[in-house]
């Protein structure tokens, strides 16, 4: 898209979740980023590029995996050395590993709030 079209630049992704300090503690040491913002009910993370947002919501619902009408509602793909050493650490960071899984270049895992992400080999993204 040509700039002269461009509305707005990304400045943060916010992800409804269960508890907004859980999520961030974990995001922030999968990414590797700051905890830069937190209070009662959010927090922000910031590291490369745009920010990280987790806001706790009431009564909050995760999406399912797998789920037959595709409405998993966002997922991150993380680029990784190994994926095996990788899905360990997400898990000892608090990740669960679901039964279901794509194939062998993948692993789906979910977070502390319950959506789902995925691990690949950096090498598959040339």
């Amino acid at each position: 898209m040509a700039s002269e079209h461009k509305v707005g630049d990304l400045a943060m992704v916010t992800l409804d979740c269960a508890d907004a300090k859980v999520s961030s503690e974990f995001w922030s040491a999968v990414l590797g980023w700051q905890i830069t913002a937190s209070g009662d009910g959010y927090a922000m993370l910031t590291g490369t590029g745009a920010a990280l947002g987790f806001g706790a919501i009431p009564d909050y619902v995760p999406p399912a995996w797998p789920n037959p009408n595709g409405s998993k509602q966002f997922h991150f793909d993380l680029a990784v050395d190994d994926l095996d050493s990788a899905s360990a650490r997400c898990v000892e960071l608090g990740a669960t590993v679901p039964a279901e899984q794509p194939g062998e270049t993948w692993r789906v895992l979910l977070d502390p709030s319950g959506h789902p992400f995925c691990l690949t080999k950096a090498e598959n993204w040339g």
